[in-house]
Order: structure tokens, then sequence, then C-alpha cells
């Protein structure tokens, strides 16, 4: 029994021995049998990658989420809308948090097919690494000058991005069936450009923004607005986030309340009990937004 054992354990070590050399000597290979992706996409999804602008140096992709009925009436035109970060919407192998997406494609399919929102093309436009807290930033950062270009990406998105998916896909391009979304600082970018695009964007998705950003200047904004059309707005925060998401967002939330916003009309405010985050701790709003940005002929259920 005993030199059976130790030749098990001989066995054991020899091989652990062998996927060690394995490892060192091709490390690439290893890395990849053990980190595949797994692309986690529902419905009919279209691509366009490295979408070009003159107004940044970055080529982007861009994914669009097309509804069920797309491909069966022809005459048929949808609402639409944008979302930052769009590499974190529909796929789990292309979110920049390991292992977590917010499923707008799933949601979106199980809504439209039980009539609870309208038939809508979600268009995500992915980020661009090094450059997402530059362009989703609408001043510097003081403690380290990065940050800014917001105006130069509210361009691309109005003059190039729209104008592009309009001409691509059979849409409804008027501000009341155009929405604009994001979480963290893709929903700041979110509000400022729906703050200065009101003619374009109807509706806006701000989930967990980084609303503290610049002593809350965003927050500063909105009680300067003085819009004649009031966008729809959809606001959350989980309630365990960072203290620093969650009471900026309280800030912004009741600077809309005093400046025209109405809850239950144009302003929707959603606290879950979320403690991170991160894209799949946000999943949980995802109906509640597109239910109230994009409702459908059901009326709403209590939640």
């Amino acid at each position: 029994m005993k030199h059976r054992r130790t030749r098990l354990l001989f066995l054991l070590l020899v091989c652990v021995i062998l996927l060690k050399v394995n490892v060192e000597l091709n490390p690439a290979a290893a890395h990849e049998s053990s980190h595949q992706p797994i692309h986690t996409l529902t419905g009919d999804i279209r691509f366009h990658k490295q979408f070009h602008s003159r107004f940044l140096p970055t080529d982007r992709d861009l994914i669009v989420y097309l509804p069920p009925d797309y491909e069966r009436d022809h005459t048929k035109r949808y609402p639409v809308l944008y979302m930052q970060d769009g590499q974190n919407i529909f796929d789990v192998a292309t979110c920049f948090w390991p292992g977590f997406e917010r499923h707008f494609d799933e949601r979106a399919e199980y809504l439209i097919a039980k009539k609870e929102i309208q038939p809508l093309i979600i268009v995500g436009i992915y980020s661009t690494e090094l450059e997402r807290i530059n362009e989703y930033t609408p001043t510097p950062a003081v403690y380290n000058y990065r940050g800014g270009d917001a105006n130069l990406y509210a361009r691309m998105l109005v003059e190039e991005i729209k104008p592009f998916i309009d001409c691509e896909y059979r849409t409804l391009p008027s501000r009341e069936n155009t929405g604009l979304g994001g979480a963290s600082l893709g929903g700041l970018v979110s509000m400022y450009i729906g703050l200065k695009y009101p003619e374009t964007f109807g509706k806006l998705a701000v989930s967990s923004p980084a609303a503290y950003w610049d002593d809350e200047m965003i927050v500063q904004d909105v009680k300067r607005t003085a819009l004649r059309k009031l966008p729809k707005v959809f606001l959350s925060v989980g309630r365990g986030e960072p203290n620093l998401f969650v009471s900026s967002t309280r800030d912004l939330h009741q600077a809309l309340e005093s400046n025209g916003w109405r809850n239950g009309a144009n302003l929707a405010y959603f606290e879950p009990p979320v403690s991170e985050h991160r894209p799949g701790a946000w999943t949980s709003g995802v109906d509640l937004l597109l239910e109230f940005l994009f409702p459908g002929r059901k009326p709403m259920g209590r939640r």
C-alpha cells in the first residue's frame, strides 16, 4: 500500500513538472487554451469594424442589435438606443470586466417578445482603452490633466455615427426616437451630451454615472440648463456601490428634480441593492431602463 502511494505521488509530480515545462516553453498556447473567449451574443447582431472619425484619432468598432422582426418587414422603422462601452453590453467575450456583460441583447429579445417594449435597434460604440477617460469626460482631471475630449466625442456621435446608422439601417431618426446611454464614465458623458444636444437625443439611460467628476460639474450643468424640451432620463445607482458614485448620483437626481424633471413622467430613479461597480451588477436595471425609455403596448408592471 505504501509503495503504491509513493508511485502515485511520483507520477503526480512528473505530471506537474511536465505541465510546468510546457507552460514555460509555450506560454501563449497555455494562455489561449485556458482563456478561450465564449461569446454570448443573442439575436441578430451586426458589426462595423474600425469606424473612422475625423474628430478623434482612434478608430473603434460598432456593434448593432436588430429586433427580431427586422428582416421580416422591410417597411418598418425603429427607434435607436446608442450605448457607450459597446463591448460590455452584449458579450462576455469582449467585456473589459472578465466574465460579465450587461445582457442588453437577451433582455431586449425577451421584452420585445412580451410586447413590454417597442422593437428597437441598439448600437454599441466600443470605447478605446486608454483613450476612454479622455473621450468620456467634459473637462480635464486636475490631478493628471487627462480628459476633456467629450465635445469631440459628441461630434463624432452626432455628425458621424448617427448619420451612418440612419443610412445603414431603417431607423426613426427623430429626437423622440433616439436614446443615448452608458454606465460609469459612459453615464457621465451620456448625460453631458444629452444636455448639449437635446434636439438629437430625447432619451437618456444613465447608469451608476461618474457624476463626481470635476467636483460634480455635471450636477452644475443640470442646475444651469434651460432646455425647452427636457430629455426623458432613466437614472440609477446601486445603493451599495462606492459612496463616490452613490452620493454624486443622488445629487444629480436632486438637480434634475429641481430643474423641471418629474419622477414617473420624464424621470425614473432606481437604487437596486447592488454593491459592485461593474456590468454584471447593472443588469438588474436593464429591464426597467428599456421599459421606461421605450415602453411597449403593455403597461409597466410594478416591481
